[in-house]
């Protein structure tokens, strides 16, 4: 699982992607987010621009993201 410290109140699904390195590129974030490859507290998520705010989890390739404070 890796943990994303928020700096703020949340964090755009599409940023916690790249700064959890899962992707390359906003361009790459969008395009798996769009084909329904990623998952947000354990249903499918399209919205790029998703809040994820502290306690939510994002799932993406077999790999777990964990929002914390």
């Amino acid at each position: 699982m890796i943990n994303i410290k928020l700096r703020d109140e949340f964090i755009k699904l599409g940023q916690a992607l790249k700064a959890a390195n899962l992707v390359s590129s906003g361009v790459e974030a969008k395009d798996v987010i769009n084909d329904g490859l990623v998952k947000v507290n354990g249903e499918t998520e399209t919205r790029r621009g998703k809040k994820l705010y502290a306690g939510d989890i994002a799932e993406f390739n077999g790999e777990q993201i964990k929002i914390e404070d």
